[in-house]
């Protein structure tokens, strides 16, 4: 859809130079969802229900102007959910404006950035924070405030990034699933850092195609995007709250890609430093695509990647020495069915595992729908899929596109 004669807002919040025709035009589309989400299993608390709606509005508007060479993107993104305040919030995932020429573009806003090659983790991309209570997988994020530039050279290209705000990562309130045994006190967090959330973090990275080879490489220094989980209160009063610990840290990474065929070979590394650990960890496998299985109209592919990290039973790193195999079926219909199953051991636990599935197609041009089931398995209290061992789960989407 299209809306015209609006420019004179963009010129109101100064997102627009008066030297720029004011008759352009705007576009604009979105998406509304109804999610329902049934647990299989009785919660672990009382004040926790077995099904749970919620409702989501993503819009979007984007301009152009200046012959294509700028645009301002505005992705606002709203949920209301049946049970859980903490996840009935608001949040703008992009408001970035983009100005591009012939070899560098330069943005400033809020904006996502994605690093990353594999399908299992994704442990290089720490530009934006994770919406905690959107997903488990981890894979929706919060809007970053940012300033970046970025040059291509025949050797590569290089980006530069700073943050000028941090964002605290969103947790499940005590009437929510997925959370721990001790509930997060999202409103009282704590930093090494003295200026707190108006730390000044920065990132740079270069990336490059060099044949069948992508590869980029990484460097963050800034507020660390995982917390540590203090305990606060009194065990005698039963009244305990854990707060979260927001680190200084420092990043290197690399991620590959390679293209042999219908071979894909991936990789992800990292090393971070903060002042309590120094540690590395690891992601790699690959993913192979036969096509017209069975000279069927259907594409298999099978995937499977080893996960490693030096750190022992971290909230937010389950796999330390972990397999995961996975298949994706893509239909090649006209309403882009496909599917994903995964699953994922523990090397060191066979008690411990997780697996999931992801399934989506359109049902016409406006509607789609998405059913995703996340399952999890562990005996030990020190593993940290023990807190979700009772959080199984389907989740069913119907979106309309507007």
């Amino acid at each position: 859809m299209k809306l015209t004669n609006v420019a004179g807002l963009l010129l109101a919040t100064g997102l627009l130079s008066q030297s720029y025709p004011v008759n352009a035009e705007v576009e604009y589309s979105g998406v509304f969802t109804v999610e329902q989400r049934f647990f299989l299993q009785d919660a672990a608390f009382p004040e926790q229900a077995r099904a749970q709606t919620s409702l989501t509005v993503t819009p979007e508007v984007f301009y152009d102007w200046n012959d294509g060479y700028d645009r301002i993107t505005f992705k606002p993104f709203m949920r209301v959910d049946q049970y859980d305040d903490e996840r009935t919030h608001a949040d703008i995932r992009e408001l970035m404006w983009l100005h591009a020429a012939d070899s560098y573009e330069f943005k400033a806003g809020i904006g996502k950035v994605f690093w990353g090659q594999t399908e299992s983790l994704h442990l290089v991309d720490v530009i934006n924070q994770t919406d905690a209570v959107e997903r488990v997988d981890g894979e929706e994020k919060l809007g970053q405030p940012m300033v970046s530039a970025s040059y291509l050279m025949e050797s590569g290209a290089i980006s530069v990034f700073v943050m000028p705000y941090f964002r605290e990562r969103t947790f499940a309130g005590e009437e929510g699933r997925l959370r721990p045994l001790v509930p997060i006190n999202n409103d009282n967090a704590v930093y090494e850092s003295e200026d707190e959330q108006q730390n000044i973090d920065f990132a740079i990275r270069w990336q490059q195609t060099l044949g069948d080879w992508e590869v980029g490489l990484s460097y963050f220094d800034g507020t660390n995007r995982e917390p540590l989980l203090l305990v606060d209160g009194a065990i005698e009063t039963n009244d305990l709250l854990l707060r979260p610990y927001y680190q200084q840290m420092q990043q290197v990474g690399a991620d590959l890609l390679w293209v042999n065929g219908a071979m894909l070979y991936k990789l992800e590394a990292i090393h971070r430093k903060t002042d309590l650990q120094s540690f590395y960890a690891a992601v790699g496998g690959f993913e192979y695509t036969t096509v017209g299985v069975f000279d069927s109209v259907y594409d298999i592919g099978w995937l499977m990647e080893y996960q490693y990290d030096e750190r022992d039973n971290s909230f937010f790193a389950p796999a330390q020495n972990d397999l995961m195999v996975g298949l994706r079926w893509v239909w090649n219909d006209p309403d882009g069915t496909q599917v994903l199953f995964g699953y994922v051991q523990d090397l060191d636990d066979t008690n411990t595992y997780s697996g999931f599935v992801e399934a989506s197609s359109r049902m016409t041009d406006n509607w789609k729908f998405t059913i995703n089931g996340y399952f999890f398995s562990a005996d030990s209290p020190t593993d940290p899929y023990y807190v979700v061992r009772r959080d199984d789960h389907l989740e069913i989407n119907v979106e309309f596109f507007f």
